[in-house]
């Protein structure tokens, strides 16, 4: 395998000026650079892009922490970092955890290793001292709220966006309101129920359990939703629904169970992905693209500051209220 020394050997220069040509150095004489480059094309050389990245101190990758690779959610916002990536000739290295914890150190481990040069978390599953435990290695960004901490983030104010649609429906005259959740012990999951209990202890309205739905992250997992609804005596009137995949298998699935939307039940999903659009359902705006965008900018800054920024949502309002 050709080197930088037989490279300086065929060019008849020094290895000083193979290395800077090689490094796109502005101090070198053009038919010194034009030899070397003839070299280069003639030995068919590759750097070693390791050896690179070590002289350079940066590897140009990103690590980027999902739950699961085949859900919308993630996928706008692995596309706004991946779009801006491209811009910065950057590389992203997806880490699919399901959930298990210890992917989530793997992850985290990349970072320590220097293989990643920076990790944005997308959801978590370890507690926070483990997080900090990482944060000397390099930057990690996560999309939470983590205000007071050592950490910066691209948010969402969960507590505020939910008890704005549970107020939203009560005002449409509801109150046998329930929810839909992907998973009861994540952080947003504690934020929303905070608000659902502040708001059913505002209103003086009675606390449901069977109003709860967890485990529901994809279409399929509305129709388990509108089942246990038609077992229910006294079922929800309205739900807020945390993905609009949900939501749309749950007007799906409601059609042939005879149950009329909005007039029997009425839907709130979140982050109006095209499906919401499609199916004419009113949804909490999310911008998850432009998320993306921004969680991959801090994970990249050369500004060693903790910075938070919380995203502004939108209520779209459509036909299932």
């Amino acid at each position: 395998m050709t080197n930088i020394r037989d490279l300086a050997k065929m060019a008849g220069v020094s290895v000083t000026t193979v290395s800077r040509v090689l490094n796109n150095h502005p101090y070198v004489r053009e038919e010194k650079k034009l030899a070397v480059l003839d070299a280069i094309k003639k030995s068919d050389y590759q750097q070693n892009i390791n050896a690179v990245h070590l002289s350079k101190g940066k590897t140009f990758l990103v690590g980027v922490v999902i739950p699961y690779s085949d859900h919308p959610y993630f996928a706008l916002l692995i596309n706004g970092m991946a779009n801006e990536a491209l811009k910065e000739n950057y590389k992203l290295v997806l880490i699919q955890t399901s959930y298990e914890r210890n992917k989530e150190i793997e992850a985290l481990q990349m970072l320590k290793q220097k293989q990643i040069d920076a990790l944005i978390i997308c959801s978590r599953i370890c507690e926070w001292s483990t997080i900090e435990e990482y944060t000397t290695y390099g930057p990690i960004v996560l999309f939470e709220d983590t205000k007071g901490k050592e950490v910066s983030s691209t948010f969402i104010d969960h507590y505020k966006c939910f008890l704005f649609a549970l107020e939203y429906l009560f005002k449409k005259g509801h109150k046998k309101i329930g929810y839909c959740i992907g998973r009861r012990s994540g952080t947003n999951s504690k934020y929303r129920e905070a608000a659902y209990k502040d708001f059913i202890e505002k209103y003086s309205i009675s606390n449901n359990p069977e109003y709860i739905f967890d485990h529901c992250l994809y279409f399929e997992d509305g129709e388990k939703v509108v089942s246990r609804i038609k077992e229910m005596t006294d079922p929800p009137t309205a739900l807020l629904v945390t993905s609009d995949q949900v939501a749309a298998g749950i007007v799906t699935c409601a059609k042939s169970q005879n149950i009329f939307i909005p007039s029997d039940l009425a839907l709130i999903g979140f982050d109006n992905q095209p499906i919401a659009k499609m199916m004419n359902i009113t949804t909490i705006e999310i911008p998850l693209a432009e998320i993306g965008k921004k969680l991959f900018l801090q994970a990249i800054s050369d500004n060693k500051e903790v910075t938070n920024e919380e995203i502004k949502v939108h209520l779209i309002e459509r036909k299932t209220v």
